[in-house]
């Protein structure tokens, strides 16, 4: 909010007007008449000390030197999640056993450590499902874990990749949609030939009426009775 930053250093500071602009990317002017009161909106000023965008010391450098250029204050650095296990909304915690169980069936060479950075569980819990020794083992049920919204696909298939090149395995690949693939190639080959084939046809018939064209002028001039020739 530019304009509410600058009416709140014009009614509060003796910066001048240069300096004003600078730091708050507006032409001169446009400070000229929010200082005037003759802007076409009166903005309610905006204190960029109180949002940690300037210290006071900087605006007194600023007041005592007509020159100074103000410099903005970093704000501090967001923090970022960096470790601990994946947060699963409450709805979707329920799933995690089935789709621990699909993973330990299907890909039986993923680590505990990697499920459990992937779901968001505890290397425990994976282990007793390992050894169905899990309190509920007898209604869990395998399920994608990637259908029950507790990863991406993207992120399943990278693990998988990984792992298999990890124990020197071939990673699987998924040929489930090789059929529709095949199919929509195909279609898309045809379509193809279509629009050559439509355009062929209709630049011939194009060239076609156009020599049929010269043809009726010519005959025409020929047999034209009013023709001086």
């Amino acid at each position: 909010m530019p304009h509410a930053t600058a009416s709140w250093l014009v009614d509060n500071t003796a910066l001048s007007f240069d300096q004003i602009a600078e730091f708050c990317g507006l032409h001169i002017l446009e400070i000229q008449a929010i200082a005037d009161d003759t802007a076409a909106t009166k903005y309610t000023g905006r204190d960029p000390v109180r949002a940690h965008e300037l210290t006071m010391d900087e605006i007194h450098k600023g007041e005592a030197n007509p020159d100074y250029r103000l410099k903005i204050q970093k704000g501090p650095e967001p923090v970022r999640r960096t470790k601990g296990p994946r947060y699963t909304p409450v709805s979707k915690r329920q799933d995690k056993p089935d789709g621990i169980a699909w993973i330990i069936r299907n890909h039986p060479e993923i680590s505990d450590g990697a499920i459990s950075n992937l779901i968001g569980t505890t290397r425990t819990t994976i282990q007793a499902i390992r050894e169905r020794s899990h309190w509920n083992i007898a209604n869990i049920v395998p399920k994608d874990p990637v259908t029950l919204g507790l990863c991406s696909q993207r992120e399943l298939d990278a693990l998988v990749a990984k792992a298999a090149k990890k124990a020197g395995i071939e990673a699987p690949t998924d040929s489930r949609l090789d059929g529709d693939r095949a199919a929509l190639i195909e279609e898309l080959r045809r379509e193809r030939d279509d629009n050559v084939r439509r355009a062929e046809e209709a630049l011939h018939a194009e060239s076609d009426a156009a020599s049929e064209g010269a043809f009726i002028n010519e005959a025409a001039n020929l047999i034209d009775p009013f023709s001086k020739s």
